[in-house]
């Protein structure tokens, strides 16, 4: 019996549009749309393979009056830009050569060897737009449904012609992967380990955020390590602090966050998670936020006086990393300090030194009782001015 795909999204008008102008025996949907459809999991993303070569594609969109960006044209990719959102359209390929990093593709004509250059056989898997029959030449159905996650034909070999396959496999297993995982997938890992050091750093960086990122990647983190795979790029790796925060997340009903796990996951120096946020080429800002939260201590402290201090954000980080409460920060928003120099030099103090000394005093004793209204940091100022214990 022939299995076939269905689900409200393959019903969009402008998807409906987009494949009319197109021809639908030029276009199949591939990958993660149909894999996850079949899951019962949200589409995010919307690809298509085609038989037409890209200027052809381009030229029937132009005609059809769809707008189109050639986003990778050499490799064969037009983005076709609907009001649903984009669907990337690439013609079908094969590998001309593969050095592990990049491949050198020429077009194709036939669907089952585009499929073959795929990683994955859950990721090999096409629909006809018009019927939803499923084509699959590897054995994806089967596998999905037990959620093996294994490589097509010979995994060293998949891994050779693109490193990189070795942390999707990874960031594919903490996802849909049963226990156990495939062992030739595990050991070509294992062995091809080294390989990874020869991509670049933000290619590694941004595959182990997106593992991060899933709802619970630390066994998976864990196997990463028993097969010396982390050591490769994070050597300094501590995968049971990152087991224990997911457990403190999820008993808390917290989103998970890459960027804490990965704080997580790293002693707490301020230096070392400075040195990690460049090699995996993050930005400014998660730098920032994971440097501060490599300044923790084994002890959180108040949630709200860190929130104060360090914003709600890098608080929540220190909080759940050392596995304290973090409900005092739910739908609290943090104050602002209600009183300004202007308002002790008023009062009679000359502008200067003693005016940031008494802002500073009277903002630690608002801060210790709680963060009280106006009108008590008022009395707190003027027992300061009294030199008074309040």
């Amino acid at each position: 019996m022939t299995e076939t795909l269905t689900a409200d999204w393959m019903a969009r008008e402008d998807l409906a549009a987009l494949v009319a102008a197109l021809g639908h025996d030029n276009v199949r949907y591939v990958g993660g749309a149909v894999r996850d459809t079949l899951l019962g999991q949200p589409v995010k993303d919307i690809d298509m393979a085609t038989s037409l070569l890209p200027e052809d594609v381009m030229q029937r969109l132009w005609n059809a009056d769809i707008r189109h960006v050639p986003t990778g044209i050499e490799h064969g990719t037009v983005t076709a830009v609907l009001p649903g959102g984009p669907v990337e359209i690439t013609t079908l390929r094969h590998d001309v050569s593969t050095d592990g990093r990049r491949a050198t593709v020429a077009f194709a004509t036939d669907w089952r060897e585009d499929a073959a250059r795929r990683d994955f056989t859950i990721n090999a898997l096409y629909a006809d737009p018009a019927t939803g029959e499923i084509f699959d030449w590897f054995g994806g159905l089967a596998d999905l449904a037990t959620r093996h996650v294994r490589f097509i034909g010979d995994a060293a070999q998949r891994i050779r012609e693109d490193h990189l396959r070795i942390l999707r496999y990874f960031r594919f297993q903490a996802r849909f992967g049963s226990i156990p995982a495939d062992a030739e997938a595990e050991s070509a890992c294992s062995e091809l380990a080294p390989t990874l050091k020869g991509l670049s750093r933000e290619r590694v960086g941004m595959e182990m955020m997106n593992l991060l990122g899933l709802p619970d990647p630390a066994a998976t983190v864990a196997r990463m390590a028993e097969l010396g795979v982390l050591a490769v790029i994070l050597p300094e790796a501590r995968p049971e602090a990152l087991a224990t925060l997911v457990v403190v997340e999820r008993a808390q009903g917290v989103e998970p966050d890459a960027i804490r796990r990965l704080a997580a996951l790293l002693p707490a120096q301020v230096p070392l998670a400075e040195q990690v946020a460049s090699r995996f080429r993050l930005s400014g800002a998660q730098k920032k936020r994971l440097a501060a939260a490599a300044g923790r201590s084994d002890e959180a402290g108040d949630a709200r006086v860190l929130a104060y201090r360090m914003g709600i954000e890098g608080a929540l980080d220190r909080v759940l990393i050392a596995g304290a409460d973090a409900s005092p920060l739910t739908g609290w928003q943090v104050p602002a300090f209600p009183l300004k120099g202007g308002q002790i030099v008023a009062r009679g103090v000359g502008a200067g030194p003693e005016v940031a000394r008494l802002l500073r005093q009277v903002e630690d004793r608002w801060i210790a009782e709680g963060f009280p209204d106006e009108a008590r940091v008022s009395a707190l100022l003027d027992a300061e001015l009294a030199g008074q214990t309040p």
